[in-house]
């Protein structure tokens, strides 16, 4: 059945527990990998010899689809992040999902912010002086399409192994074409775009989950000030009031 994922959770959550179960697990590896990856190359100014492989695949690509690299750059862009999180809330409230509407500002706001932390700790450069690592752009596009995924799969009815395996292929899909264009376009090393997809799988999910435990709880404490609340019986409720 396709609700079966809902069952004893609220129908507006944004990660069901079917889906984190499988996800759980694979943010905690990806928050591994960003550790990982920062201590390699903490203080680098040049690429790694993974890098220089990825590099120069990326270099061949055909000039058909060079042209797309600065459009999906621009995605990544203060101007084109507001634009695709502002039409995603304002689909979320037409729809009545206030939950995705949050998690779509939160979870895309925190994996930026989480990159801009990170970059000088790491203190990784590209041409000069430029912190490169992890790559905002990837984690942002990233953190926005495993949102959109989620609440896709939410819709569908889709949990455990299915749910997943949505939300991660729509996730890697996006971290690699925006991997593609940053590298191509010189912005980032091929490791800075893999530390930025892997910022935003390690922090969405704990944000979904941050984002339903506090709204259950909002709600849990409103039915609990509403049982609470006393009620008038039917024969007070006929009888007129006394000035």
């Amino acid at each position: 059945m396709l609700r079966d994922c809902r069952t004893a959770e609220r129908p507006d959550a944004v990660l069901f527990s079917a889906v984190r179960v499988w996800l759980g697990p694979v943010a905690a590896l990806a928050a591994l990998t960003v550790v990982v990856l920062g201590v390699l190359y903490a203080g680098d100014s040049g690429p790694g010899a993974v890098d220089a492989r990825i590099g120069a695949a990326v270099d061949g690509t055909g000039p058909r689809w060079r042209q797309a690299a600065p459009a999906m750059d621009f995605l990544g862009e203060p101007l084109g992040a507001a634009m695709l999180v502002a039409a995603a809330v304002t689909g979320c409230m037409a729809l009545r999902r206030p939950r995705a509407a949050v998690l779509f500002v939160a979870g895309t706001g925190l994996g930026v912010v989480a990159t801009k932390l990170l970059k000088p700790v790491v203190a990784r450069t590209i041409h000069g002086e430029n912190l490169s690592f992890p790559s905002g752009h990837t984690a942002f596009l990233t953190a926005f399409v495993l949102v959109l995924a989620l609440v896709v799969a939410g819709r569908l009815g889709l949990g455990g192994p299915a749910g997943a395996a949505l939300v991660l292929a729509a996730a890697l899909l996006a971290g690699g074409a925006m991997g593609w264009a940053q590298v191509f376009l010189g912005a980032h090393y091929p490791t800075d775009t893999l530390g930025g997809f892997c910022t935003a799988l390690a922090l969405v999910p704990a944000t979904a989950w941050l984002v339903d435990r506090t709204a259950d709880r909002r709600a849990e404490r409103k039915a609990g000030r509403n049982a609470d609340r006393p009620t008038e019986s039917k024969a007070d409720a006929g009888r007129p009031q006394g000035r």
